[in-house]
């Protein structure tokens, strides 16, 4: 399998733009040929006069685009995240190999892999500042095209693979923040996450983003809009790998609301 064919069928936002020219660079070719083998007569032009069998094909087609430029953006965000404290950790590496492994197999693994080390390449080339500008049109780009929960989804990524070595360095928080308020979102977002997996009431504050201070009903309020937004099912066109990770820190944000409302006696 050719490197980046598991990004095949492209289509969507990240045919052009910032990711577009990146992808461009890293791939080589692979691009192109991926977009011109998708834009062809039969996925031109609106659904009028289409079977359902096409009006079908060219929805699939167009779901996968999204989860392609999903992965393909986590890929590039990830690369600058892991440069983050200038250098690359065996398992912050295999963060990222582990989730291409489960959707896609070992193959595309190890050619996720290399695009990674692509991208790191292409830091090197251009320095580090260019590179920082790259990523935040990038995220710009991706603000722009991602509904706020598949944004979220990809800030927890993130936030995984920068514990991966058992730490989170300043650097590391600093890099994400700045991912978060290029992709218009809080830096708190980033707070939130860092508190989740732990089993202390401070940590669980954290999650929910309110002061121990806070009212009931702002902690209540807190809590009904970190459900909305980080509920699975506002993920689940991008894949079922992507969904069970929303599971589980759904379910991290419900644990931290138990600890609270049994402190509270709620």
């Amino acid at each position: 399998m050719a490197i980046g064919k598991w990004i095949g069928g492209i289509v969507g936002f990240m045919s052009g733009g910032p990711l577009g020219a990146l992808a461009g660079i890293v791939l080589g070719g692979v691009l192109d040929s991926m977009l011109d083998g998708v834009n062809t007569y039969e996925t031109q032009g609106t659904f009028d006069g289409y079977s359902g069998y096409q009006q079908a094909a060219y929805q699939s087609r167009t779901a996968q685009g999204q989860r392609n430029s999903f992965l393909f953006s986590m890929l590039v965000l990830s690369s600058y995240v892991i440069k983050a404290d200038g250098k690359v950790m065996h398992s912050e590496m295999e963060v990222v190999r582990n989730m291409l492994r489960q959707n896609f197999g070992e193959v595309a693994s190890q050619q996720g892999d290399e695009i990674l080390r692509r991208l790191f390449d292409e830091q090197k080339r251009v320095g580090e500042q260019q590179f920082k500008n790259t990523v935040a049109d990038c995220c710009r780009q991706i603000a722009m095209n991602m509904d706020y929960s598949q944004r979220l989804q990809l800030l927890n990524f993130l936030v995984m693979i920068s514990q991966a070595d058992g730490r989170v360095d300043d650097v590391e928080v600093k890099t994400m923040k700045e991912c978060a308020q290029w992709m218009q979102m809080s830096a708190d977002d980033v707070d939130s996450m860092l508190g989740m997996g732990k089993d202390d009431l401070e940590s669980a504050y954290q999650v929910l983003g309110v002061s121990p201070n806070a009212t009931d009903a702002e902690v209540k309020r807190a809590y009904r809009n970190l459900a909305l937004n980080h509920h699975p099912d506002k993920v689940a066109a991008l894949g079922e790998d992507v969904r069970k990770a929303a599971e589980k820190k759904f379910q991290e944000i419900n644990n931290a609301k138990e600890r609270i409302w049994k402190a509270r006696g709620l």
